[in-house]
């Protein structure tokens, strides 16, 4: 047996428990899927065993939940006290899936590449990288709503692991793309997911840096950030990669170069997707010194090229996700407002969850809409900042 202390204020009333609840001694309190109905109740339990514990060898989903947020504090140099005082929350995934349904972890993904992006190692870097893109790869093919929507809305609250979400969303955007839209080749739509993931890895943990400095960047920043494309090809050569498709796409995902995807070798065409969907995502990622734009406004960004035209790109990322991906906030035709599930029959009729009512007040359970119906039409987006209810990602996935 090995017993954890338990944050009590994790403990939702009315929701039956996700595994044993046991007392500092290991004495049982309360068996899994037991309700604890109010909170005099709970207070019983807390005099029956001083302090609520669970067992890490029994909780599975839990503990795991647990291991990843302390590892994340790790990587986000929380200070050691705070992470000293970190206690198991009583969530478990499994708890808000529905029957049979098995949710992926998003936050364990985000945690293997930042890793892997952050310390690559020529050792073990093929075998690594080829997991986390095997995973994500199929998570986008057999569920891509669900996929852009975790990754949408963990890169819109995300700045300690910005760097490895960033990438994770433009692979994820790059490949459901390629694939629903510009029809590219099963193996071209795999390498827009390598460039992607790989894009910045010369670059990861300032990447990181960034995303939490106020301040300008300074000359020597500046100077890693320019040469971090070119960085980025040579370090991969490095770690064993020899696709030059591939390779050739990291270095010119910077490169301005608007014009018909057709006139440009292929390594050009998946430079230019990652380019406009580098835009998007970035458009969409909060920093310490701004807020991060609306998502029609990140549309628009990506839409149109250098010279103020459709770019053939953007037009198909645009024309894939609607004007409302999922994961962004969106006000309807009734004054609720609500979070996009899943893209609809068109670019602006996406199936939605009301998270606030007309006066503005959170409701309490989410309320599916299809905005294809006059009644609840979409009349434009809200900024996450302006939508102040605490959201359960894995309650949305399983509204997906």
């Amino acid at each position: 047996m090995n017993l954890l202390p338990l944050n009590i204020d994790s403990l939702q009333l009315g929701q039956p428990l996700p595994f044993v609840l046991r007392g500092a001694s290991g004495a049982v309190l309360a068996h899994k899927g037991y309700v604890i109905r109010t909170r005099a109740e709970l207070d019983a339990l807390v005099r029956r065993g001083v302090d609520l514990c669970v067992d890490t060898d029994e909780s599975g989903d839990s503990h795991r939940a647990y291991l990843a947020q302390l590892q994340r504090m790790l990587l986000s140099q929380k200070p050691l006290g705070q992470i000293a005082s970190m206690q198991i929350a009583a969530t478990a995934q499994a708890a808000s899936a529905a029957p049979g349904q098995v949710l992926p972890d998003w936050s364990e993904l985000q945690l293997h590449a930042t890793q892997l992006l952050r310390s690559p190692q020529r050792s073990d870097f093929g075998a690594r990288f080829t997991a986390l893109h095997t995973s994500l790869a199929q998570r986008c093919r057999q569920t891509p709503d669900a996929s852009l929507l975790a990754l949408v809305y963990l890169s819109a609250q995300e700045t300690d692991l910005y760097s490895a979400t960033h990438g994770l969303l433009v692979a994820c955007v790059g490949m459901v793309v390629a694939r629903a839209t510009l029809q590219w080749s099963e193996a071209q739509v795999l390498r827009v997911g390598s460039a992607a993931l790989s894009m910045n890895i010369a670059m990861t943990g300032l990447q990181d840096q960034l995303a939490q400095q106020a301040a300008p960047l300074d000359m020597q920043q500046i100077a890693a950030v320019e040469s971090h494309a070119l960085r980025s090809e040579g370090l991969l050569r490095e770690l064993g990669v020899n696709d030059p498709v591939w390779l050739e796409a990291v270095r010119l995902h910077h490169h301005r170069s608007p014009g018909p995807l057709a006139a440009k070798s292929e390594a050009q065409q998946l430079a230019r997707l990652l380019q406009r969907t580098d835009i998007f995502a970035a458009r969409m990622a909060p920093r310490a010194a701004r807020a991060p734009m609306p998502v029609t406004a990140a549309m628009q960004a990506c839409y149109y090229d250098e010279s103020q035209q459709v770019d053939e790109a953007g037009a198909a990322i645009v024309k894939t996700l609607g004007i409302y991906p999922p994961g962004a906030f969106v006000r309807l035709a009734s004054h609720e407002v609500g979070v996009v599930l899943k893209r609809g029959a068109t670019a602006t009729t996406p199936r939605v969850a009301v998270l606030l009512n007309r006066e503005g007040l959170p409701t309490g359970e989410m309320i599916p809409r299809d905005t294809a119906q006059a009644a609840w039409k979409i009349t434009g987006a809200v900024a996450q900042r302006d939508v102040r209810v605490n959201l359960s990602l894995d309650r949305l996935l399983a509204m997906v």
